[in-house]
């Protein structure tokens, strides 16, 4: 049913208007977005496909133009639209850390963190890179690997630091079962990325290991 055609009271954009965003479901926010349907299929049958097939909001937070193309039928436009959005939540949670010092604001660099890895399907290790204010310079993901694990090597983290002239970073990486718990093999590696960049007088700040709707802090655990 097209939106106009639905009683006004279900309607998202005046359901949003006199409730709020928080009474929209997720397919509701979606095909406030979207606007139209396609020939024969309405407009929330298409978003819930697009939810579909990233599963969920978490996945479709992660997409970029090019993943929308994967759902067939939606358009440039609309394509370009959900990019944008997409994107200015990313700017969004971003600019506060770039203006304060990140221990200012733990949960937005946490969210932050989950809003790029905690919808991906294969693990993938970031680094927030740092400025001697330990204000965010950027976060980079620069390792991918399988559903359960990366590789990763101390000397790319080290060069690049160096090249942002970085005084700290935060490591991050996902685990795409979804249970943020560190392994063993975790708290190796964080401590050879410590050692390694101390020689270069980098703090790790943080090692955040995020799984579905949590981030587990390494500092907080105390295994810093």
């Amino acid at each position: 049913m097209p939106l106009k055609d639905l009683p006004a009271e279900m309607r998202p954009r005046e359901k949003l208007l006199s409730r709020g965003g928080a009474a929209l479901s997720d397919v509701e926010l979606l095909a406030l977005l979207l606007r139209t349907g396609l020939p024969g299929r309405g407009v929330f049958d298409l978003a819930q496909q697009v939810l579909d097939t990233f599963q969920g909001m978490g996945g479709l937070l992660q997409a970029d133009a090019a993943d929308l193309k994967r759902i067939k039928g939606l358009g440039p436009a609309k394509r370009a639209e959900i990019a944008a959005v997409l994107e200015i939540a990313r700017r969004a949670l971003a600019q506060p850390l770039r203006e304060q010092p990140v221990f200012d604001a733990p949960a937005k660099v946490k969210d932050y963190v989950a809003l790029h890895l905690g919808g991906l399907t294969h693990e993938v290790f970031a680094v927030l890179f740092l400025d001697g204010q330990h204000r965010l310079l950027q976060l980079e993901p620069m390792f991918h690997g399988t559903l359960t694990q990366t590789s990763v090597y101390p000397r790319e983290v080290v060069k690049r630091a160096l090249q942002l002239n970085a005084g700290a970073v935060i490591l991050a990486h996902n685990h795409p079962s979804g249970v943020a718990e560190p392994s063993r093999a975790d708290e190796h590696l964080t401590q050879a990325l410590k050692s390694a960049l101390q020689l270069v007088d980098v703090r790790v700040l943080d090692h955040l290991v995020v799984g579905h709707g949590t981030v587990l802090s390494f500092a907080e655990r105390g295994l810093l």
